[in-house]
C-alpha cells in the first residue's frame, strides 16, 4: 500500500506503508541501469516453437532469436505463446548477457546473484545455529539426568551404609510388597 505525502517542494511522493507491522521497510540497494542496445546492432528472427503448448506452438513463429552482431551473443526465447512478449524477454536477456560480458562482477545479474547467495548463506547459518542450539540443549538435559541418577545412587548408598552400621539384616518391606499384608489376611473376603 502506498501513502501519498506532500513535501515542501510541492510534489507528491508515494511512500510505502505496512498496515499490520511497525517494522520499517528497508529499500533494496539500487541496481545499475539496464544496458541499452542499439537496434542497428541486432538481428531478430522469428522461429517456429517446439515443446509443450500443442499445435499452436508448433505452427506459429512465436519463438524469437536475437543475435548481437558486435559481440556474437545469441539469445533464443520461447517463454510465452506471444511473439511480442518473447521479443521483449529476449531483449532483456540479451542486455543481461552482454552486460555480464562487459562488466563482469559489477553487472546487474552478478549483483543479483551475489545478493541471492548472501541470503542463502544467511539462512543456512541460521539453520546451523538453530540445530546446534537444539543439540546443546539435549546435551544439557542428558547431563542433568545423569546428575540426578548419580545423586539418587549416592542417597541409596548412604541408606545402605546406615543400615549396615545399625546392624539390621532384615529386609524392609516396600510399599508394594504384599508379604506382610497377606500373612494376617487369609485371602477370604466377608
Amino acid at each position: 500500500m502506498l501513502r501519498l505525502h506532500w513535501w515542501a517542494s510541492s510534489r507528491i511522493v508515494a511512500v510505502p506503508v505496512r498496515l499490520f507491522s511497525q517494522t520499517p521497510i528497508v529499500p533494496a540497494k539500487p541496481l545499475p541501469p539496464r544496458l541499452k542496445i542499439n537496434d542497428a546492432d541486432i538481428s531478430i528472427s522469428y522461429l517456429k516453437g517446439t515443446g509443450p503448448g500443442g499445435q499452436k506452438i508448433n505452427k506459429t513463429n512465436s519463438a524469437v532469436q536475437i543475435i548481437h552482431r558486435p559481440s556474437g551473443v545469441v539469445v533464443k526465447c520461447q517463454a510465452t505463446r506471444s511473439q511480442s512478449q518473447n521479443a521483449k524477454i529476449a531483449r532483456s536477456l540479451l542486455a543481461d548477457k552482454i552486460e555480464a560480458q562487459e562488466k563482469g562482477d559489477k553487472s546487474r545479474v552478478a549483483i543479483k546473484a551475489a545478493a541471492a547467495k548472501k541470503k542463502k548463506a544467511s539462512k543456512m547459518k541460521k539453520t546451523r545455529r538453530k540445530y546446534r542450539e537444539l543439540a546443546e540443549g539435549e546435551k544439557v538435559i542428558e547431563e542433568e539426568e545423569d546428575e540426578i541418577e548419580i545423586i539418587w545412587d549416592e542417597d541409596v548408598k548412604e541408606d545402605v551404609k546406615e543400615d549396615v552400621k545399625e546392624g539390621s539384616t532384615e529386609a524392609t518391606p516396600e510399599v508394594g510388597d504384599e508379604s506382610e499384608s497377606s500373612a494376617g489376611d487369609s485371602g477370604k473376603r466377608v
